[in-house]
């Protein structure tokens, strides 16, 4: 017997028996792995009372069948319970206890057949995975009441295996379910280190991000962990920032974390738990309550088990006292001993009541997994029970009761549909699971303060999705025992208005909150982009919503609009009046001289001017665009063609030589006709306007963002031109003909006022046009209507309110003779009125048939091999309808044979060394595995068990003293796990999984290839480094797949890489399947394949890839299947031609090629493997028989003649592997027989013993190898069994033959340093997809250029987004920006979005054209008053300069250039200096200026009004007093300036505000006060010119400036009246430009008015140049 006998713990005889294997101990002995002693057995303690209350449980149920009279009469059942201990290695021996049905008795017969017939349990998925894949082989039925792995649904691996307890698929994804449907996107996990953790967390976490939760860490633990490790993940636990924590733990790992827990004060969690541990009674206790109070979590339902309690009670060691467990329970039970005088305890009597106490044992109220034990030993009665019964008519065959094997039950249960005593009905789906339904249980404390489990909701797996979980409405109890939900979540919720922005590097759930840009929405949480407003629609301040933007007009009922509306209206009014008086004055003659017909039309063309400003406000419609400006254009031209006609008239009237001509030559129907004319011209203008392109309301969005201008569209700005300037045209006409009646009599002539008016009117309206330009929105409006009532104002009061004067104050004027005298009108109240205007033990009788190696050599040592010789495993009957039989192979691989005669290649290398191993032969026996699971185990039984033909002892040993293989993970996997327990060293070259590194469960195991660990990783690096982040997945449904996989798929996701598929396939898997996985690559959009699969499975899928010409994807391998010549074919290479992928390096193995040529077949049994090699490669038969067609082999034959895979050996990366790992054997069995006595590594420094090695000494000996091959290869294995991690990059190429070589393209080397472990090959080059040699692309959504940033597609991976343009004022400089930087205030983002550009400075420049304009009027201004300065000194000594005040008149001249050159300050870029002197500068010089043209008034007012010529008024305002009151009024001015400089200055100012797209850079006020109070003041000198003017109207002319003052003072005031609305509505450079037009403008109009009459005089009047004609009486007028 091989190893020591295994005993039940608890058993009965009967006629059928029942087997179960309970974790009724929790602990485990932690045995030293050195193996320089003999091993000391598995050990197990610490009685765990609910899993021994599931094995009484079971024994309740089978005596309770046993007493039935309807189910199994007359069929007693008896049961042998044996302990797995929670632990894989005792999980196998307990199996095979129960297989080889060891009876008590020690004697060598063992030729009793084991009458077990079904197996319940056991309680673990790792230690249920482990059984059934020994009980497999053997078909034994095994029902597990609570391994709830998703992967043992797999009926291909476990199709004998059934459970009463629903799968993990369902548990985890109704877990996922839960924590998403509680708000927790941030969690952590936590899970057992085996089979149950590692799976279930596995489609937890994958079910997870499907629904949107992200996983801040995943933790595993198992209770055979170190103090350190529990420690270390608690630590982790602290760290996490997730309140939420999902444990997916066994009760073992779940008591060991919780101690740490307490240990670390880890409390405030909210635990989410499985079904392993929620329900758990004693962890419902007061010691865990800080930490578990407020848990929930899923569990199946509860239910009531009549007479268990019962049952349970009666428990007793009295039952039967040789039973060791039963003591030990009761000792555990009751903490006393049935040892007398055991210190610290009291002793058992035996006679304590199992009542008086509450433990796990005794607590039936939660009796969930107990019922599944007693509905697994009732589904074992009544599939027996249906078989015994069998009808001989409707089946084949019946079984005889006492005479049946266990693999006849397995189709009986899967039929089984029964009712509980309780009325639960039961049966098992077609994958042997129960239907899923569960409880969500919540931890709340009783009002005594125990804990309770209170079911809050349900979960049903087979009801639609949506309607599967449900709540009940009770009140949950939170963590720490708060009524209020936790919250958990990574990242706060983005509220509405904000967008996710992922941070790079960490999870989805892990995001900033971005607000959404200006014209931006989102009107959920966690929007995961902005959705752009529609056009008329802009953001509201929350950037929750689009709102209507603001529809700007000038509306009524604003207070500009109803200011405007008022004067409007004012202004009609007064026209109204005047009309009334003039038609109540109509007879008097000063009505009838004014030429009433035009006075009349003119009045009531005034009226709709006034009313036509009507129509330019309110909200444009069709109608009032083309009306408004028509009706302003009809209307201002009738008003101008009225004044033209009138002027005409008074023109031609005084100009004729005789009165009686005159009436003839200007006559009243050719005023008629000239005013229907004029009018008609503009009329003809608006009507083609008004056709061809007329004037439409337009949404202007473009000017503002957050606000539509609702104006109309000129249609044709051509014609609007056209209409103003036709308009001015027939102003120009007026003012001209006025200017030529500057001579006639003053009684009769309006020429004077008509002038007046028309200066007025051309000054708003040349003031009008950069205003207009420049105003934005409905300030464009106001202007226009400010233009039109300021100008309509001016003609009316201009024109006719001298006239009321005269009619309602002076009517003794109203006379025929006093319109024939001398009279002089005054129009005061018109100017003042102008002023007022301003605006995520075997037996040794074998099961089955006998099994022979395929190849054998007998030694002193003999070496195990297991390798794959055939690829496809046929099942005889799989049905289980007859004897199954035993599995045959079919498809032989000859690189498999390769890897055999490797070895053996190697063994006879070996034996011929005279340095290794020296007198010692080494042996081998090579079975072949298929590869399948069944067929491992079975080699490696036979390997163990060494079967002797006849043999009837059981007390041999094996012979072998190491294993090499497997070559699939899947394989070895079962084989270490079989193995493991004995200690039989097991070396793989070829089997990758990661999960083999893991010491505790597979403690024998080595290999000489690298784990998938690092192959996953190098891939996930390969995938990136190539630019693919959108890629399919494909891996063998196995554990080298599946784990290799996972291990990709997280790599992968921190590489950046996204999984658009994951589909998973097997050789056995049905054709349909692999049809289904076409399609799903056909239906992709990803261009590359990650295939972490066996060659011989994607065999299969290439070739059906091939047959529907699914070609052009880039491959990417692993080791599995990259340089597998075996798939290496012409079909196979149009598929996956280009394919790349990392394989273990390359070797030449010396003479092996010579050993492969030179082999040949043998004929004895047991060493049969190459003669189907044979056979088919020479196309004979070596076992003829007459039937044959095939010819006998002659013997003649040569592998050297022919060209085989078999002796092609150009790919000898795994060759290699299986010549170290044969070569690690004999240098560890080298180091054995050399071992020196006295200086061994065992016990008192011994050394084995030669002749009975035993395998756990190879064991130690293999971890201390490390040698050199031939090759100069090192060799050593690292603390986990595993080599270096070195791979070669390969590539599939096709050379000039056909044939396909992989090419080395690079090497991947895991010892080095991150970012140096990655290295391409200098000088080749790679082939890809299509023979391409370019680099394909792969990626789901196309690189985000820069000034595009990735806004992720909710619900799809992170490499899925769409690229929005950044926001204006956004930038994104680098490829994939997850979010746009705002530029900083001074730089606006360009075109393109991907930098930020300095914004333009806007600032009136002296380059450009305006700039230019402006410089020029102002030094030509300049110029000119420095001229005429120049010419009034020439002529100082002349009577006209001497009487104008030549002193004032040089210093005016002086200030007119300072006003002119000061505007230069207001151009170019504004600076401190600047800013403080242009307002400064302006101020004082126009002070300065009005200043003196005060002083000139004041001199002309008190020189005229002096009574006598004598007098000596003059003392009073000599030139000290002219000179003090100039300088007095400028130091007012001066003084104001300095104040406002000394408080608050003028500053240049970046004014980025108005523009998003440039800087307004100007010159902030600083103090308004300031600013406006020299602009007052300035206005109050001029004020007071006007006024001192006025009263200096009768004054004579020949002396009299005062006209012209007033002229000028008239011009200034309506400059800058004028520019006060312009300058407030003026944005930008405009501003600056308005007010330097508003200086050039009234700088012009003093020179002019006050300056140019006399020049005229002097350089063109020179004979008026005289003191005699100042002196004179003359009745002309000087200009």
């Amino acid at each position: 017997m091989l190893g020591r006998p295994e005993f039940p713990l608890l058993s009965e005889d009967g006629d059928i028996t029942i087997g179960g294997a309970f974790s009724i101990h929790s602990q485990i002995s932690k045995p030293q792995l050195s193996f320089r002693d003999t091993p000391e057995p598995l050990t197990c303690s610490r009685i765990n009372f609910r899993e021994f209350r599931f094995a009484q449980t079971m024994i309740f149920a089978i005596k309770e069948i046993n007493n039935s009279t309807f189910l199994l009469p007359n069929v007693s059942i008896g049961y042998k319970v044996f302990d797995s201990c929670g632990s894989t290695l005792p999980s196998m021996r307990a199996a095979m206890g129960l297989m080889n049905g060891q009876e008590r008795t020690m004697g060598n017969n063992c030729s009793s057949q084991s009458s077990l017939h079904i197996i319940i349990g056991a309680s673990e998925s790792s230690s249920t995975i482990a059984m059934l894949q020994t009980t497999g082989i053997f078909q034994i039925p095994v029902i597990s009441h609570f391994a709830s792995c998703a992967c043992l649904s797999n009926r291909k691996e476990y199709p004998s295996f059934f459970r009463t307890i629903p799968s993990d698929y369902y548990q985890s994804r109704a877990l996922a379910k839960l924590v998403k449907h509680f708000g927790w996107t941030w969690v952590g996990a936590v899970r057992s280190d085996n089979d149950y953790g590692n799976n279930g967390m596995a489609t937890f976490i994958t079910a997870a991000r499907q629904e949107g939760v992200c996983i801040e860490y995943s933790e595993a633990i198992s209770r055979t962990d170190s103090s350190e490790h529990v420690a270390k993940v608690v630590r982790a636990i602290r760290r996490g920032s997730a309140h939420v924590l999902v444990a997916f733990l066994a009760q073992g790992e779940m008591n060991v974390l919780l101690e740490e827990a307490l240990n670390q004060n880890l409390s405030g969690l909210q635990w989410v738990g499985s079904e392993s541990w929620i329900t758990a009674g004693h962890l419902a206790i007061k010691r865990y309550s800080s930490i578990l109070t407020g848990s929930v979590g899923f569990t199946i339902k509860k239910t009531k088990i009549p007479g268990l309690r019962e049952f349970l009670l009666q428990v007793n060691p009295s039952q039967n006292p040789q039973n060791d467990l039963l003591k030990e329970f009761w000792e555990a039970a009751f903490d006393c001993s049935f040892q007398a005088g055991l210190h610290g305890r009291n002793q058992c009597s035996g006679s304590e009541r199992l009542e008086s106490i509450n433990n796990p044992f005794t607590d039936v109220t939660e009796l969930r997994i107990s019922n599944n034990v007693y509905k697994a030993v009732y589904a074992a009665a009544h599939a027996i029970h249906k078989m015994l019964k069998c009808d001989e008519n409707m089946h084949h065959s019946c079984v005889l009761r006492d005479n049946f094997e266990p693999k006849q039950v397995v189709e009986y249960l899967q039929g089984v549909n029964f009712t509980l005593p309780s009325g639960e009905s039961f049966y098992f789906d077609k994958n042997g699971d129960p239907a899923a339904m569960y409880e969500l249980v919540n931890w709340q404390r009783s009002k005594a303060g125990d804990a309770v489990f209170v079911a809050v909701g349900s979960y049903n797996a087979s009801l639609p999705d949506g309607n599967q979980f449900k709540m009940n409405g009770i009140n949950i109890t939170w963590a720490a025992g708060s009524l209020k939900r936790p919250e958990s979540v990574c990242s706060q919720s983005c509220q509405p208005g904000f967008r996710q922005a992922a941070i790079r590097g960490k999870p989805i759930c892990c995001f900033s909150c971005i607000m959404c840009a200006a014209g931006e929405i989102s009107n959920t949480s966690n929007s995961a982009q902005c959705s752009q407003c529609a056009q008329e629609y802009w953001s509201n301040e929350d950037h929750s919503q689009c709102v209507p933007k603001v529809m700007e007009f000038l509306s009524y009922g604003e207070t500009m609009g109803a200011l405007l509306t008022t004067l409007s209206l004012l202004g009609a009014s007064l026209t109204s009046v005047v009309s009334c008086i003039f038609f109540r004055f109509r007879q008097t003659p000063f009505v009838k001289a004014c030429n009433s017909e035009l006075s009349f039309l003119l009045l009531f063309s005034l009226t709709l001017c006034f009313l036509c400003s009507l129509t330019f406000m309110g909200r444009p419609s069709e109608w009032s665009c083309m009306l408004r400006h028509t009706a302003f254009g009809i209307t201002f031209a009738l008003c101008m063609s009225c004044i033209l006609a009138k002027t005409i008239a008074v023109v031609i009237a005084f100009q004729a030589k005789s009165p009686a001509t005159s009436v003839s030559q200007c006559s009243v129907p050719l005023q008629r006709t000239s005013v229907l004319s004029c009018t008609l011209v503009q009329v003809l203008g608006c009507v083609l306007w008004l056709i061809l392109a007329p004037p439409f309301p337009y949404r202007n969005t473009a000017h503002a963002t957050g606000k539509i201008i609702l104006e109309c569209n000129l249609g044709s700005p051509l014609a609007f031109w056209a209409v103003l300037g036709y308009i001015g045209l027939l102003a120009v006409l007026c003012f001209i003909l006025a200017f030529l009646a500057r001579k006639l009599p003053d009684n009769f002539n309006e020429a004077k006022f008509i002038t007046f008016s028309m200066l007025i009117f051309c000054a708003v309206w040349i003031t009008f046009i950069p205003a207009y330009v420049s105003s934005p929105g409905k300030f464009t409006v106001a202007v226009e209507i400010f233009a039109i009532l300021a100008s309509s104002f001016g003609l009316l009061f201009c024109i006719f309110a001298p006239k009321c004067y005269l009619l309602l104050w002076k009517p003794e004027r109203n006379s025929k003779k006093f319109l024939m005298g001398t009279m002089l009108l005054i129009a005061d109240v018109l100017l003042l009125s102008l002023l007022a205007v301003s605006g995520l033990k075997p037996v040794c009788q074998t099961y089955g048939t006998k099994e022979l190696s395929q190849f054998s050599k007998n030694g002193d040592i003999n070496i195990g091999g297991i390798f794959s010789f055939h690829q496809n495993p046929v099942n005889v009957n799989p049905a289980l309808q007859v004897n199954p039989g035993t599995i045959r192979c079919e498809g032989l691989d000859p690189g498999e044979l390769q890897y055999a005669y490797t070895m053996m290649f190697a063994i006879e290398e070996i034996n011929n060394s005279s340095e290794l191993l020296p007198g010692v032969t080494l042996g081998y026996r090579i079975f072949d595995s298929c590869p399948s699971i069944p067929l491992s185990i079975r080699a490696s039984l036979n390997l163990m068990n060494r079967y002797e033909n006849g043999g009837g002892s059981c007390d041999k040993l094996s012979t072998v003293h190491a294993v090499i293989g497997e070559t699939t993970s899947t394989s070895t996997i079962g084989i270490a796990r079989t193995m493991g327990p004995f200690h039989i060293p097991v070396i793989s070259h070829s089997a990758t999984c990661a999960c083999l590194s893991n010491r505790r469960d597979y403690p024998s195991f080595f290999r000489t290839i690298p784990s998938d660990i690092y192959q996953s990783e190098a891939l996930a690096k390969l995938v990136k480094h190539f630019g693919w982040t959108w890629v399919g997945a494909i891996r063998t449904n196995s554990d080298y797949g599946n784990g290799g996989m996972a291990t990709f798929l997280e790599a992968a996701e921190k590489e950046g890489v996204c999984v658009e598929y994951s589909v998973a396939i097997y050789r056995t898997d049905p054709r349909k399947w692999f049809l289904d996985v076409v399609d799903i690559i056909k239906k992709s959009t990803s261009k590359v394949i990650v295939a972490f699969a066996d060659g011989t499975d994607l065999d299969i899928l290439i070739k059906e890839l091939h047959a529907q010409n699914v070609t052009g994807l880039q491959w990417v391998g692993s080791e599995g299947w990259i340089t597998y010549r075996y798939i290496a074919s012409a079909v196979n290479y149009a598929v996956v031609q280009g394919a790349v992928g990392f394989a273990a390096l390359n070797a030449h193995i010396p003479g092996l090629h010579e050993f492969l040529a030179n082999s040949r077949p043998s004929s004895i049994p047991g060493n049969q493997g190459l003669v189907e090699l044979w056979e088919m490669v020479f196309s004979c038969s070596l076992t003829p028989n007459a039937q044959d067609l095939v010819a006998a082999c002659t013997g003649g034959e040569s592998l050297w003649d022919t060209k085989t895979r078999f002796t092609d050996i150009s790919d000898a990366s795994l060759l290699n592997n299986v010549y170290k790992a044969t070569y690690a054997v004999a240098h560890a069995l080298h180091l054995l027989y050399t071992c020196q006595d006295g200086q061994g590594p065992f016990e008192n420094n011994s050394c084995a013993d030669v002749g009975n090695v035993q395998q756990w000494q190879v064991l130690h000996y293999l971890t201390q190898v490390n040698f050199t091959t031939k090759i100069g290869e090192n060799v050593f294995f690292d603390e986990m069994g595993d080599p270096v991690a070195r791979y070669a990059l390969v590539n599939w190429q096709m050379d000039e033959t056909g044939y396909i070589v992989f090419e080395t393209i690079g090497y991947y080397d895991a010892s080095k340093p991150e970012g140096q472990q990655f290295e391409m090959k200098a000088g080749v080059k790679a082939i890809w997809a299509d023979e391409n040699l370019r680099v394909p692309k792969s990626v789901c959504s196309e690189s985000c250029l820069p000034g595009t940033r990735r806004a992720f597609v909710k619900g799809k991976p992170v490499c899925c987004f769409d690229c929005i343009l950044c926001a204006d004022g956004e930038f994104s400089n680098s490829t994939n920006a997850v979010k746009c930087d705002k530029c900083p205030p001074e730089y606006k983002s360009n075109s393109e979005r991907n930098k930020c550009d300095l914004k333009a400075i806007e600032f009136l420049t002296f380059r450009e054209l305006m700039g230019i304009l402006l410089v020029t009027f102002s030094v030509f201004g300049a110029c000119l008053a420095i001229t005429i300065a120049l010419i009034f000194f020439h002529y100082r000594q002349t009577p006209i300069v001497r009487a104008n005040n030549s002193e004032l008149s040089f210093l005016l001249l002086f200030s007119l250039t300072l006003c002119f050159l000061c505007s230069l300050t207001f151009i170019g870029r504004p600076s401190e200096w600047s800013c403080m002197l242009r307002h400064t500068a302006f101020g004082i010089t126009f002070v300065l200026c009005i200043s003196c043209v005060l002083g000139k008034t004041i001199v002309v007012l008190m020189a005229f009004r002096a009574t006598l010529p004598g007098s000596n008024v003059m003392k009073w305002f000599g030139p000290v007093q002219q000179r003090l009151s100039v300088l007095a009024f400028t130091l007012i001015q001066v003084v104001i300036c300095i104040l406002w400089l000394t408080i608050s200055p003028p500053f240049p100012l970046k004014n980025m505000n108005h523009y998003k797209e440039r800087i307004i850079l100007e010159c902030a006020l600083g103090s308004l006060v300031g600013f406006w109070a020299v602009l007052g003041y300035i206005g109050l000198l001029a004020i007071l010119c006007f006024i001192l003017a006025f009263l200096a109207r009768k004054l004579p002319d020949n002396f009299n400036e005062a006209k012209f003052i007033t002229f000028s003072m008239l011009i200034f005031c309506a400059v800058w009246i004028t520019f006060i609305p312009a300058y407030v509505s003026s944005p930008g450079k405009f501003t600056v430009a308005v007010e330097i037009f508003a200086i050039l403008a009234s700088s012009y109009g003093m020179l002019f008015c006050i300056f140019l009459p006399k020049c005229y005089i002097i350089l063109l009047k020179p004979e008026n140049n005289t003191k005699k004609h100042l002196m004179g009486k003359v009745t002309s007028k000087a200009l």
